[in-house]
């Protein structure tokens, strides 16, 4: 079988979800024997199930038959697409109508159909133009979006380190403002995997960047502002004539539905729009109907503010407190300084250590975490490299129950030590 050059590229199993195949597979006969530190997915918090649970009832009851056996527009339901307006006008002042709202089957699906309508090759541009990442490492699954080969760049971050066993990415802003074939520039914040949030001296010159290139700059706030709060955010979303940005329900407690909802001028939402009528008619509506309750409800806020939040902050505290106590002394290890998020990002600055020889003697004690070279981007263009500090760093979930995470952790120090020497 042929397939077109396109094909050819979509049809490529990344390198990081081969990992994933690789964790399934090895845990389909007995997940309960592994330790499993590299699931994306949110923890199973008791009070987002039950929410959830009696908001999706109550549309069970109410909403069926218009929401699951009709076909709907494809910018959203009217009823999510009222409340996301009345929501984002009354907590940010916006003032934005349904003409900026596009509701599309997860922020995964939203971010393709971006990257398939602001980059590529151009009608009247010989080259091509790149969806470029203003920090490299940045979400794995932004390097599936491009449907050419060398559609995606990213601009490599400096490690800074900082007191006692932390680091801190610092953006390389002139290395991107020497970006010349930029067709959207796309940022996770808090970022997954480093929980890394813009601050905003960072926003302005993202924004402005956009503005000179008369480009898209779509901001990923999966993990941040207003929902679900895993990360703390710097600063608010913005509104600007050339952010998009991206909002998703799924780490607030609903990844299996596959909801998002992109907010942006209209000169962006539309297409995307278009887009999405031509290719998966709509998201899910019954979905749609349950988040529009929780956001019209204030449920929402509330289960992030007494539940969601506070989860992962003691989740992080407890990670921190418990791996500055496990690690071996003597090798230079470093914990990114998070604003929060789902995960801890390491740094072993040893020539010694590679990601996938710790995965793998892991992957030998029933331990999985995730390599950290799935994070930096592929293209041999992108800006300055990624050297071998792509190579020496990792992810660890806080996702897993307490247990896995002590567990786990422990054997990440003992392999680490096996690896480096320390004591």
């Amino acid at each position: 079988m042929a397939l077109s050059l396109i094909g050819s590229k979509m049809a490529t199993l990344s390198g990081l979800r081969s990992i994933m195949e690789d964790i399934a597979v090895s845990t389909a006969s007995g997940p309960a024997d592994w330790l499993n530190l590299g699931i994306g997915n949110p923890a199973p918090i008791p009070r987002a199930i039950a929410e959830w649970r009696s908001l999706t009832e109550q549309a069970l009851a109410e909403d069926f038959a218009s929401a699951s056996c009709l076909y709907g527009p494809s910018r959203g339901a009217p009823v999510l697409v009222r409340a996301i307006t009345d929501y984002f006008n009354d907590r940010y002042g916006w003032g934005i109508s349904p003409e900026n709202v596009v509701v599309g089957p997860g922020s995964q699906m939203l971010c393709f159909i971006a990257a398939a309508l602001f980059s590529g090759p151009g009608e009247s541009q010989g080259r091509l133009r790149k969806v470029v990442l203003p920090m490299a490492p940045d979400y794995t699954g932004y390097q599936g979006l491009s449907m050419h080969p060398g559609g995606i760049t990213g601009v490599r971050a400096r490690p800074v380190a900082e007191e006692g066993n932390f680091f801190r990415y610092s953006l390389d802003l002139p290395a991107l403002e020497r970006q010349d074939d930029i067709g959207m520039m796309l940022l996770s914040s808090p970022g997954n995997p480093t929980g890394r949030t813009v601050d905003a001296a960072e926003l302005d010159f993202l924004t402005a960047l956009a503005a000179r290139r008369d480009v898209p700059l779509l901001l990923d706030h999966a993990y941040g502002e207003p929902f679900p709060r895993i990360g703390l955010a710097q600063v608010p979303p913005a509104w600007h004539e050339h952010v998009v940005n991206c909002f998703t329900l799924s780490k607030a407690g609903l990844p299996g539905e596959r909801v998002a909802f992109a907010i942006g001028p209209e000169r962006y939402i539309t297409p995307m729009v278009s887009f999405l009528a031509n290719s998966a008619l709509h998201a899910p509506q019954l979905a749609q109907t349950v988040i529009a309750r929780s956001l019209s409800t204030g449920r929402l806020d509330a289960l992030v503010s007494e539940a969601i939040s506070p989860f992962y902050r003691e989740r992080r505290l407890m990670a921190e407190k418990m791996f500055l106590e496990l690690m071996p002394d003597g090798v230079d290890w470093r914990m990114h300084s998070g604003d929060g998020g789902m995960f801890c990002w390491f740094w072993i600055d040893d020539s010694r250590f590679d990601d996938m020889e710790l995965y793998e003697r892991l992957k030998r004690k029933k331990v999985f975490v995730v390599p950290g070279r799935h994070f930096f981007v592929d293209d041999p263009a992108s800006a300055q490299g990624s050297g071998a500090h792509r190579t020496q760093c990792f992810r660890v979930s806080l996702s897993p129950d307490p247990s896995v995470l002590v567990q786990g952790g422990a054997l990440i120090a003992e392999t680490v030590r096996e690896m480096c020497g320390g004591r």
